[in-house]
């Protein structure tokens, strides 16, 4: 069987043989072209098969014994399944080999591409573990990776007042002013590294000075602190584009793909008008029920983390009293929310101001939400 037959054969047909009597290899090869001719036509000839390179050339192994011969007869063949199933069942016609008595059994028709798939498979198993040996990074090489892009991200402070900023706002034309520092860390997390935070109500003196160095764009929450601080910086500072987040969030919440989005969508600040939220805020429960008891009552609730009710009483008493109380979460009052109470209630920690209405005079804080009774 040649080499190139052996490349090109997709089945192989292997039978067994017994023979009474002893005779040589031309014999049973004799017997397999004699006794096969013409059962099916030319198309399923042995002699013809083989001149067109459709099987290979025919295998003998024989041993005589006690004046028997037996062995096994190899066929390669590039016919279809059902022609090489019709050749196969073929042999097992052969009742004799030149004067003798045999018999002819089957033993199996192997799909050769098999054994090709299965060498393949096991070849590419190496090469793939080699080539993640050689293109896998060392732990040496991931740690240093990694630490690089913890040093780039690594926030600053920056300023007399030590504002959290990225580490190129001193070489960038071009800078990114948002309010607090967990904004600052989300743009950083996104790659954007000219980045400075307000860190407050009232705008920094290094802001200001920015301003008029560098080409500002102001990125402010989409919510009524971000309105404040919008008026502001129009007052006291050059920036020059503001961009704001979508209504009702804060810039800290925004993926990478909103950032960039609002980022190209900045308009001039002297072209911009704030813009007054008045999207229906989701409270618990209890607290949009708290507020629709006091209505009109000019009377304030005090509640806890559990929305439990820790004291009652007249607004007049409010700012007085504020400070004073501890472990209070929610405040709910029939009144206006002033810079006072604003400033009682970010000291003690307390989340929320729901009230009638807002003074338009107070500054937004950055730990306390401010809602009223129409937001709800």
């Amino acid at each position: 069987m040649g080499s190139s037959q052996i490349v090109t054969a997709k089945y192989v047909i292997r039978a067994n043989f017994e023979i009474e009597g002893v005779v040589e290899k031309p014999d049973v090869i004799g017997a397999v072209f004699g006794q096969t001719e013409g059962l099916f036509g030319p198309e399923l000839d042995l002699r013809e098969l083989q001149k067109s390179g459709r099987i290979g050339r025919i295998e003998i192994k024989l041993q005589s014994k006690q004046d028997k011969t037996s062995g096994a007869i190899t066929i390669p063949t590039s016919l279809d399944r059902v022609s090489t199933a019709i050749l196969a069942a073929s042999l097992e016609s052969i009742n004799r080999v030149g004067p003798c008595n045999s018999k002819v059994t089957l033993e199996k028709v192997e799909d050769i591409r098999d054994a090709r798939r299965k060498t393949i498979i096991d070849r590419a198993k190496v090469i793939l573990q080699q080539w993640n040996i050689e293109t896998l990074p060392s732990t040496e090489e991931i740690f240093r990776e990694v630490s690089e892009t913890l040093r780039t991200a690594k926030i600053e402070k920056y300023g007399p007042e030590e504002l959290s900023a990225g580490p190129d706002i001193e070489d960038s034309k071009e800078i990114i002013v948002v309010e607090g520092r967990a904004d600052v860390l989300n743009l950083l997390r996104c790659g954007i590294l000219n980045v400075i935070a307000l860190e407050g109500a009232k705008i920094p003196e290094t802001i200001i000075k920015l301003s008029k160095e560098k080409e500002v764009t102001a990125f402010l929450d989409g919510d009524r602190g971000g309105d404040l601080i919008q008026k502001e910086l129009m007052q006291v500072t050059n920036t020059k584009y503001i961009t704001r987040a979508p209504p009702r969030l804060e810039v800290e919440q925004l993926g990478c793909k909103e950032i960039t989005k609002a980022l190209s969508e900045k308009t001039p600040l002297d072209q911009a008008k704030p813009r007054r939220v008045r999207r229906k805020t989701l409270l618990p429960k209890k607290i949009v029920a708290v507020a629709k008891e006091l209505e009109g009552s000019l009377e304030a609730v005090l509640l806890d983390k559990e929305m439990e009710r820790k004291e009652r009483m007249p607004v007049s008493d409010l700012a007085e009293k504020l400070p004073e109380i501890e472990n209070v979460d929610t405040v709910v009052f029939d009144g206006v929310i002033t810079q006072r109470l604003v400033d009682a209630a970010s000291k003690n920690k307390i989340k929320y101001l729901v009230a009638a209405r807002i003074s338009d005079t107070v500054k937004p804080p950055l730990n306390v939400h401010l809602i009223t009774f129409s937001d709800i």
